[in-house]
């Protein structure tokens, strides 16, 4: 059986940017699309992104709208919108310690898709809310 995995923020702009700040276990996960049924990522990386280029803690040297494009031309990507099941249950993840609305939905959304969400955010990782690889 296949899974699904889905992108933290950090791990989708550095597959694209700086995949050597990837563990060698996510680069080979996301480099073999054969080994999994989708890769994912929620709508609101694509905003947490634009928010970053907007504060300057992440340059890049196109226009963002073309950097988009071109980052959601991954094998296997579908972009996974905001439900109002995910938008609840983002509210209700008493384990996940972090206040990121960002990454409440990210985590409410590995939970929605049964996903396995890559990602080295240790706060994630510790809450064992998802399943995560890192």
């Amino acid at each position: 059986m296949q899974v699904k995995y889905l992108l933290d923020t950090h791990v989708w702009v550095w597959w694209h940017v700086r995949p050597e700040n990837l563990s060698g276990k996510v680069k080979r996960l996301i480099s073999a699309p054969d080994k999994y049924e989708e890769m994912l990522l929620s709508a609101v990386s694509m905003w947490e992104f634009c928010k970053l280029v907007e504060k300057g803690v992440i340059g890049i040297s196109c226009d963002p709208r073309d950097w988009l494009e071109t980052a959601l031309a991954m094998p296997k990507l579908r972009l996974v919108p905001l439900a109002p099941r995910t938008a609840y249950r983002s509210t209700t993840l008493s384990r996940l310690h972090s206040t990121d609305p960002a990454d409440q939905i990210i985590v409410a959304t590995a939970q929605e898709e049964n996903a396995i969400l890559l990602t080295k955010d240790e706060s994630i990782r510790k809450s064992k809310c998802v399943r995560t690889i890192w």
